[in-house]
């Protein structure tokens, strides 16, 4: 009902957000992720939503990338995982991490985050399995162990996957991780 916000951002407190839309504040939950990347009080803020109607409650949840609501839609489909918990996911990790942990069916990603204990993951892996690697992982899983380097750098460096993924992208299969660095950083200041 409820797709995009774009608002002024009012207050914030990890992990609730009000944006004000011309007057009227939205509350919104958003994950850590996100939140991190907000802006300063009193700027505009642009957030994809996702709106859950309860029969006691109504929340929104917000999202910087559509990678990120994509994921969310995905662990809430899952049974016995609701919103909290898919916001505690994506808080814990990255869609980019994610992936990667469904495709390589690593549960001891996924325990690591508070609130999900090893049944829970390895539910989780295995309703994503299919789902999550291949639509959401595609564009930003590595080729290789190199190139899985150069990604984390880029991250730790700033950038998020989208970015990191599209320097990727312009790098040659067969670079090393320093040279790879180098080449990426070049093609991101363009």
């Amino acid at each position: 009902m409820i797709g995009r916000l774009v608002g002024q951002l009012a207050e914030k407190s990890p992990p609730h957000l009000l944006v004000d839309c011309h007057g009227v504040g939205y509350e919104v939950d958003v994950p850590m992720s996100t939140f991190y990347q907000l802006p300063a009080l009193g700027e505009q803020v642009t957030l994809l939503t996702h709106f859950v109607v309860r029969e006691d409650a109504q929340i929104l949840y917000g999202f910087a990338t559509p990678t990120e609501r994509d994921a969310f839609r995905e662990l809430v489909k899952i049974s016995g995982v609701g919103p909290r918990t898919a916001l505690a996911v994506l808080s814990g990790m990255s869609v980019a991490d994610l992936a990667q942990a469904v495709t390589a069916q690593e549960s001891g990603r996924l325990v690591k985050v508070p609130g999900i204990g090893k049944k829970t993951a390895e539910r989780l892996l295995l309703e994503l399995k299919g789902k999550l690697g291949a639509d959401l992982g595609a564009p930003t899983a590595p080729a290789s162990d190199g190139h899985a380097d150069i990604q984390q750098a880029l991250i730790a460096l700033g950038y998020n996957d989208k970015e990191a993924a599209a320097a990727l992208k312009a790098l040659p299969a067969d670079v090393g991780v320093s040279e790879g660095i180098k080449l990426a950083l070049k093609s991101l200041t363009r």
